[in-house]
């Protein structure tokens, strides 16, 4: 199997720009991500004890609720910062890409890809990433995959005021046409923002049939943000993030409002080979 690597940009970024042990739980925003992430999955996932395989899966943040949960849970990142964490706080993690994992056939119950997808410009990478993740679980397990909305950079420099800069307007609509920040734009790293449709496609490209698209956050959390970040008031557990999250949970099952989410999950279950007839 071919080996790839990550780009520097993308190891840089999350070694020495952002902490992600904390992203999901120091705002009202993450926090929101995570409250609707895990609600998503365990919805989704077989009853425990199953064995996940968290790739893509930064220093834990999702692996841990999921041992407490009672699964068995196998990490793989691409940057060893997240692997050291993860190791220290007692995972097994290990150093990867998701393009070209290391387990075998069938190993797995569920493969999460909860972040790979963010960072993979390129179609053909992606759905490399996706369909190992197939490889590695079982028929009749499951995949579940994550993205970036295409149109939370237009709702995030709102809620920071951020869309006022030159700069930042025109990155913002780069990644509305494209659906790329590039490389070398300041305030992130390179990443690919999907629409609700095309996730679902490169899913079932990947050979996932019947995909379920989610949007994690609602239509809610950049008012979450800008309210936040514009008050300094922290807002987890509060009222607002309350309605924000109920916000979430009654857009479901409208998918005109899927586009509204920061990050969407996508859901689907391996089959079985089909059988050639002769």
């Amino acid at each position: 199997m071919p080996t790839h690597s990550v780009g520097p940009e993308i190891i840089a970024f999350y070694s020495e720009t952002i902490s992600e042990s904390d992203r999901l739980s120091s705002s009202a925003d993450g926090m929101l991500e995570m409250v609707r992430t895990q609600e998503l999955l365990r919805r989704h996932l077989p009853p425990a004890p199953a064995r996940v395989i968290d790739i893509g899966a930064g220093p834990g943040a999702h692996a841990r609720w999921l041992a407490e949960d009672g699964y068995e849970v196998d990490l793989v990142d691409p940057v060893p910062r997240h692997v050291e964490e993860a190791t220290a706080a007692g995972f097994n993690s290990t150093l990867g890409d998701a393009r070209a994992l290391a387990a075998d056939d069938g190993t797995y119950d569920v493969a999460l890809v909860l972040g790979p997808l963010y960072h993979l410009l390129d179609h053909a990478d992606r759905i490399r990433a996706l369909r190992e993740a197939v490889r590695v679980v079982r028929p009749g397990g499951l995949v579940a995959a994550a993205a970036i909305g295409r149109y939370a950079s237009l709702f995030e420099h709102v809620a920071t005021t951020m869309l006022t800069v030159d700069r930042v307007r025109d990155a913002v609509a780069d990644i509305l046409d494209s659906g790329i920040h590039e490389p070398g734009r300041k305030g992130f790293t390179s990443a690919y923002f999907h629409t609700g449709e095309g996730l679902a496609a490169e899913m079932r490209e990947a050979g996932l049939g019947a995909p379920r698209v989610y949007g994690i956050e609602g239509p809610a959390w950049s008012a979450l943000k800008a309210t936040e970040q514009h008050t300094g008031d922290g807002l987890i557990g509060s009222k607002m993030f309350e309605a924000a999250l109920t916000a979430a949970r009654l857009a479901e099952p409208h998918p005109d409002l899927l586009s509204a989410s920061s990050h969407m999950l996508a859901v689907a279950t391996v089959q079985a080979p089909r059988r050639r007839t002769s």
